[in-house]
């Protein structure tokens, strides 16, 4: 060693500097083919490639998977058992891998007690500020926490001291600024009786209208035997104390015919069961139940801030903890500035970084009290880059998923200086992106396809941003496309007015939206464009709205089930084969036993990674060995359910397997993009592009949607490669063409140019926006240009 040492020129690199690629040999992740790469560390590296050509397989569920693994076998195993355990990629070799710190697009969680402030450390520091400076003085950070209910109490409490047992009487008192009537949640839920039961029925009679309660099980086993009402008797003819039983009774234990059991009032039997519930994860019929049932409104003890009194009462100059979090951050970190006090002097420093760069990185227009579930999808993203913006650690992988979600082209400049700053302090950057802003900053672009799903998986180009433009693949191809202003657009023949629109940041906004045309609502991020189609638009009869709300489903879920597309499947093979519809379901009696049809068993190893193994009974097909003899038109379920979207249109058209019901679905998929998707694909293995647009497919597909005369997308191009907007345009142009009235919230300038109408907000975020700064044709704002958006539609078509 010392040999070696001594040979070594001043000059010459350290053998320590010379890891400076992260490579990947055998990729095989998902439908990647065996792939190949090499890329530079401490260098910006985009990946591109249309959607579902490999990109996340590669980048996440590969390079950052395989990361994270390796740092969770570095604890013990004690600790492993509280993680989360993941498998070892699919891959051959990982060499040069660093920590990986992955941003991703999953929304925050939709808990009701979740805020912008709680989700980062804003919250908790501007407790301890309040529990040191405010006055008067009322205790602890808790004490200003919403999340924590004041408690106290009295009461012995037994120790041993010197050998022997001794009893002390002790007091205790938690001072929490949690509100008690609200508990925290800052509205007050009012039950309508009506929704709830027929009260000229009684129980017997089938009165009770609430999703699963029914008397023919445990529920009229509990009504019938209680004996706190007669269950054949009209609710109307209640007595107060009998309909107090029924609906407002603390849970009671019961024996009835020999078995134990709990009674439980309606209405604190609905609060545990729905209420405790995020409302959009409920099955449809539930939802609807509730939203119908229920009504939120501002609770009146604490005007919604969530905090008692107590809580509200200790200010710092002037403000209460309530209001400072109700001010916009902007706002927040000037007041932040304006304190001045040396004995807590760390703690404003941390917290004006913090909310600086909330103002950086374009989020200045949030309040600290907003719900987290209440971001979209970029905004959660950003809001989680924040924590890492002033971070001190470097060599470190960074891992975006198309970080430009939801921005306006002039937020991407930000977005991208943000991205750069990360880079220069010695980190690599991964980013998968699709706008041609990012990839000219990349220094390293990584290309995969040529197509998607099966047709992808492979490395179609590696090398500089000025190579890839010169190469023939998509991407290269469609770099430097630019849609082109419309020679004519549709007129209008009515208009859908919105009068004095105030939500959020709304400032009485007047505007007449034109029906039966193309109308595109843009304007830099928080400048009010879904506020104002939130608060004036959507829920409004005939309209149908598809957000970026994401698809909830398990690995069981797959195209064919969401869309309903698998009924018509299995009434046809069960007509063709004189049996039951239920044999064609891997979910129901069809299902192999073996696994019960999940087509793979797993097998736990405490805090090894779980190993999933193909079933060796039904090989990975999920049926009955019985129920892949019957077939229709010449194949059996399994290989149908095997099918792309395209072969499938092909086979259901005609023949002896042509199902129109099933035809109109394939078609649907067919129009948004995606003919390459198989009908048996899990959802999960699904990226964020490809289930908006399923999402988008379902939507058009209901029955609901054909009658529609307005229809609402939320940012169609989000995860779409620039070759497939062109597709996009033209579905939005066959919606309008039909009759419908098409509402985009987009920043895509494509979508702009193509927009037969533009609606545009701002002039700023927040508070600095929420008004109308232009109605009129994409020709007439380029022309203006007076506005953030005019400026860059006019340098995007080049005028």
């Amino acid at each position: 060693m010392h040999e070696t040492m001594a040979k070594r020129t001043p000059t010459a690199p350290h053998d320590a500097d010379s890891h400076d690629l992260i490579r990947v040999h055998g990729g095989r992740e998902n439908n990647l083919k065996d792939i190949s790469v090499e890329l530079p560390k401490r260098r910006l590296t985009v990946f591109t490639g249309v959607s579902g050509s490999g990109k996340s397989s590669l980048v996440f569920d590969t390079i950052a998977a395989e990361s994270q693994r390796l740092i969770n076998e570095t604890y013990s195993a004690f600790v492993q058992g509280f993680m989360p355990t993941l498998a070892r990629p699919d891959v051959d070799v990982l060499e040069g891998l660093t920590t990986a710190i992955i941003v991703g697009q999953e929304r925050m969680g939709a808990d009701p007690r979740s805020t912008v402030g709680t989700a980062t450390d804003t919250g908790a520091m501007l407790r301890i500020l309040f529990s040191r400076l405010g006055k008067p003085h009322i205790g602890s950070p808790q004490a200003f926490s919403f999340n924590v209910a004041s408690i106290s109490g009295a009461g012995a409490v037994t120790m041993e001291r010197a050998g022997r047992t001794v009893k002390e009487r002790r007091d205790f008192n938690i001072v929490g600024g949690m509100c008690p009537r609200c508990e925290g949640r800052g509205s007050v839920n009012d039950i309508d009786l009506t929704a709830l039961y027929d009260d000229s029925k009684s129980l017997n009679e089938g009165a009770l209208t609430i999703p699963g309660f029914s008397m023919e099980g445990w529920y009229g086993r509990i009504f019938n035997g209680c004996g706190f009402f007669d269950p054949d008797k009209p609710i109307r003819d209640f007595t107060k104390k009998e309909l107090d039983a029924l609906l407002h009774k603390e849970a009671t234990k019961l024996k009835i015919d020999g078995v134990n059991l709990t009674y439980l009032g309606l209405i604190p039997q609905i609060k545990k069961s729905f209420l405790a519930k995020d409302v959009e994860a409920m099955q449809p019929h539930v939802r609807t139940f509730v939203e119908r049932a229920v009504t939120f409104t501002k609770c009146a003890d604490c005007d919604g801030t969530r905090l008692s009194d107590t809580a509200r009462s200790s200010k710092i100059k002037g403000r209460s903890i309530a209001d400072v979090s109700a001010m916009q951050i902007s706002d927040l970190a000037e007041w932040v500035s304006g304190v001045d006090d040396k004995t807590v002097a760390p703690l404003l420093a941390s917290l004006r970084h913090t909310l600086d760069a909330f103002v950086e990185i374009g989020l200045g227009y949030l309040s600290l009290e907003r719900p987290a579930g209440t971001l979209s999808g970029g905004e959660a993203q950003r809001v989680k880059m924040i924590r890492h913006l002033g971070s001190a650690l470097t060599d470190v992988t960074y891992v975006f998923d198309e970080p430009t979600i939801g921005l306006h082209p002039h937020d991407i400049a930000r977005m991208n200086e943000l991205l750069l700053q990360l880079r220069d302090k010695g980190n690599t950057v991964l980013v998968v992106e699709h706008k041609p802003e990012v990839i000219a900053i990349a220094d390293h672009v990584v290309d995969l396809g040529p197509g998607a799903g099966t047709a992808g998986g492979e490395v179609v180009f590696e090398g500089t941003v000025d190579g890839l433009r010169k190469s023939d693949t998509t991407t290269g191809r469609h770099l430097d496309d630019r849609a082109a202003l419309k020679d004519v657009v549709r007129s209008s023949s009515a208009a859908l007015k919105v009068r004095g629109a105030h939500t959020h940041n709304l400032q009485n906004v007047d505007v007449d939206i034109p029906l039966g045309v193309l109308v595109v609502l843009t304007g830099v991020a928080g400048s009010g464009k879904s506020s104002l189609i939130d608060d004036s638009v959507a829920g409004q009869d005939g309209v149908v709205t598809v957000d970026q709300a994401p698809i909830r489903g398990s690995r069981r879920s797959n195209p064919a089930t969401y869309t309903g597309l698998l009924d018509p499947i299995r009434k046809a093979f069960a007509k063709a084969n004189d049996v039951k519809p239920a044999l064609f379901s891997s979910n129901s009696e069809g299902a192999c036993p073996a696994c019960n049809g999940a087509g793979v068993i797993f097998t736990e190893l405490g805090v090894m990674a779980t190993v999933e193994s193909t079933c060796e009974e039904c090989e990975g097909r999920r049926f009955q060995a019985s129920v892949l003899e019957y077939t229709l038109g010449g194949r059996n379920i399994a290989e149908v359910l095997a099918m792309s979207v395209l072969d499938a249109l092909d086979y259901f058209g005609d023949g002896e397997a042509a199902t129109p019901a099933a035809h109109e679905i394939l078609e649907r998929l067919a129009d948004v993009g995606l003919a390459y998707l198989s009908l048996g694909q899990p959802l999960t293995t699904l990226s964020g592009g490809e289930r908006q647009r399923l999402k988008l497919a379902t939507q058009l597909g209901k029955g609901g949607a054909d009658k529609a005369d307005v229809i609402v997308l939320d940012e169609p191009t989000s995860g779409l490669h620039l070759a497939d907007v062109d597709q996009l345009l033209g579905l939005l142009d066959r919606l309008v063409d039909s009759g419908k009235s098409v509402i985009v919230i987009e920043h895509h300038q494509a979508v702009m140019a193509h927009a037969d109408w533009i609606i545009d907000l701002g002039p700023g975020a927040g508070h600095d926006g929420g008004r109308v700064v232009f109605e009129g044709t994409p020709a007439d704002i380029v022309a203006d240009k007076s506005t953030i958006t005019g400026e860059h539609l006019a340098a995007y078509v080049g005028a």
